[in-house]
């Protein structure tokens, strides 16, 4: 089939098949959206556009006709854990303090943005460096084509935390500031030494920085093993997927694309969006295989992507990757979010071999538990053609679709999306879902009636009954003022008990966003230390419980689009001000137990220790502008 509806580069038409009825899709719409079978994965065959409006039209036709019943396993609105949703509920507002804070960074980019590789940038990373408490930020930054011809380097940034509410760039000092053309940040310990080390992923590789210790980083990607990998890198995660102690690394590699052989604007069929000459690619491009790097426990990786079973042999278009245990096996799985072609889902088996059962495309990820089930839920962002998905975790690595009837897919359609997180800004206990958004062809704004380059982000409140209210423009106008965004990072910045949100924009200067207002409820974090373990207690859980309500976090390393997370573990507790109990499940196997922790407080717990220091939050407030 041709014509405008398929007129989308980064959507692939209907690939040859078997017709399907649109009867048949609307049975199948209806099926899916009520819950009744698992999710349709669609496997190697995109199904048609007919297909996909009868999907979207029923999920939204049934997320107002039924009660958010049908948004949780089984048919319980409600359960004892699970308070009845309230009809509103105040919102902290969101401040925008970037200025307060000394940060001046700003991520160059091409006005036209004539080709893939000058729209995809913008990570930033959370990473505290110096392992004073305080939490740093890293931005990466990407030079354009023209840049890169003549010769010349974009400047991604690191700054300290100056523990009084502002930054100091320390780029030059630290020498992080020129890795390459610079896609995303993720942080890890290759080195297992305890200190926080960093991997930026490049448009031509990887670079991995070594931490040494003193406020400086070396680049030890060569003496790592590393220089091999010459390929369009995005998303990269760190984890200890065999549990030998010593975190691996995942590499999602996006498309091969070569500045000695680029499409030219517009030039092809694949270049066209909506009737206007774009940027070519993804489709129309070759995609790059995926790498797994395997620690040998001495500084040295070797690559073992082929032998586990996470090689992408499709070499579909990579952006994002996630380790975790998603089906509570004691086993890390691994999600990878492809761009317009179906996802990577691998179940793990602990031994260094993993089976795909993936399901649909997509570019961010975000983990959480925002049922309080016991079981983390996958967030994916898309493409403005699509919607952002929710997938709810039922369980022995099934999971289902409810973007419809949970409120996601309503609040997400029409939107390209980057950044999301699962975070409890309100400290209420339930985490809500905040994504950030911007088109990556500058050309639409000349499209009357079209979607725009700029876009707002979006705000969804968890109603505690399985879905979400959109309050976009309830939580600040700030959130509302459209921009080209890309990375999305969450942290208490601030150490003061709010998460505040770090957003990378791929035009302009970053933003810090902090919530204010609203009475305070309470909370508690967690700094995980392994022993046995990793020793930055990757993919560490922590399960707290106060009265009926139970909570899951985890430590993660990458997720979100191309950045990275406070690898501290923040809980919001609402009223109640104690933690009867704690369970932390380290990534061997063992479980502790602490007990009685008072709220408002950061605890330290190494493992096999249990609690080893404690402290009160920092009464410094930063400025508002």
């Amino acid at each position: 089939m041709t014509g405008a509806l398929y007129e989308n580069p980064r959507v692939p038409p209907p690939r040859a098949g078997q017709p399907r009825s649109d009867i048949d899709a609307g049975v199948d719409a209806l099926r899916h959206c009520l819950n009744s079978h698992r999710n349709d994965r669609r496997s190697d065959h995109s199904p048609r556009r007919s297909q996909r409006i009868l999907v979207n039209l029923a999920c939204v036709l049934l997320g107002g006709m039924f009660p958010p019943a049908f948004a949780q396993p089984g048919n319980a609105g409600k359960s004892a854990s699970t308070p009845e949703a309230k009809a509103s509920r105040p919102y902290p507002q969101f401040v925008d303090i970037t200025a307060s804070t000394g940060i001046t960074f700003e991520h160059l980019s091409s006005p036209e943005q004539k080709y893939i590789v000058e729209s995809m940038s913008g990570g930033v990373a959370i990473i505290d460096y110096d392992r004073d408490g305080w939490p740093d930020l890293y931005f990466t930054n990407a030079q354009n084509v023209e840049m890169a011809l003549a010769g010349k380097k974009a400047r991604s940034a690191l700054y300290h935390n100056n523990h009084d509410g502002t930054f100091t760039d320390v780029s030059d000092k630290a020498g992080v500031a020129y890795p390459c053309w610079a896609q995303g940040a993720v942080v890890g310990d290759y080195d297992n030494d305890g200190w926080p080390d960093l991997l930026v992923t490049c448009f031509g590789g990887i670079v991995l920085y070594r931490n040494n210790r003193d406020g400086t980083f070396t680049d030890v990607t060569k003496a790592a093993g590393l220089a091999g990998d010459t390929m369009y890198a995005a998303g990269a995660a760190f984890g200890d997927y065999d549990g030998d102690g010593w975190v691996d690394l995942f590499v999602a590699h996006y498309v091969d694309f070569h500045l000695d052989n680029m499409a030219a604007f517009g030039s092809k069929d694949t270049c066209k969006y909506i009737g206007i000459d774009v940027q070519c690619g993804p489709r129309g491009l070759k995609g790059a295989p995926d790498s797994l790097y395997h620690n040998n426990k001495d500084g040295t990786f070797t690559e073992v992507s082929k032998k586990a079973g996470v090689d992408d042999r499709e070499q579909r278009y990579g952006l994002g990757a996630v380790w975790s245990d998603l089906d509570n096996d004691g086993k890390l799985d691994l999600v990878v979010a492809n761009d317009a072609q179906p996802n990577y889902l691998y179940q793990g088996d602990g031994a260094g071999n993993f089976v795909d059962a993936g399901f649909t495309s997509g570019m961010g990820i975000a983990l959480g538990d925002y049922l309080h089930a016991g079981r983390l839920s996958i967030l994916i962002t898309h493409f403005d053609s699509e919607y952002a998905a929710l997938y709810r975790n039922d369980g022995k690595m099934s999971f289902t679709d409810v973007s419809g009837p949970s409120g996601v897919l309503k609040a997400t359609r029409g939107y390209v999306q980057w950044g999301d997180a699962f975070v409890d800004f309100d400290n209420d206990g339930w985490p809500d879902v905040f994504m950030v958004s911007g088109h990556v062809y500058p050309q639409v704004d000349s499209v009357p009636g079209g979607p725009k380059y700029r876009e707002p982000m979006v705000l969804l409140q968890n109603q505690r009954n399985g879905t979400f209210k959109d309050i976009s423009k309830d939580a600040g106008p700030v959130i509302q003022v459209p921009r080209v965004s890309r990375g999305l990072a969450v942290g208490d910045l601030f150490n003061d008990g709010r998460v505040e949100a770090v957003v990378e924009n791929l035009v302009g200067r970053p933003l810090i966003l902090r919530p204010e207002g609203v009475e305070r409820n309470h909370w508690i974090s967690f700094q995980l230390e392994g022993v046995k373990s990793n020793r930055l207690a990757l993919n560490a859980r922590v399960r707290i419980t106060c009265g009926p309500l139970v909570q899951l976090g985890e430590v993660l390393s990458g997720g979100s689009y191309l950045s990275q997370n406070d690898l501290r573990l923040h809980f919001g507790l609402g009223e109640n001000e104690k933690v009867p109990k704690a369970e932390i499940l380290w990534p061997d196997g063992k479980t502790e137990i602490v007990t009685n922790l008072a709220a408002d407080r950061f605890y330290s717990v190494r493992e096999g220790a249990g609690v080893v220091s404690s402290s009160a939050p920092e009464s410094t407030k930063p400025h508002q502008p």
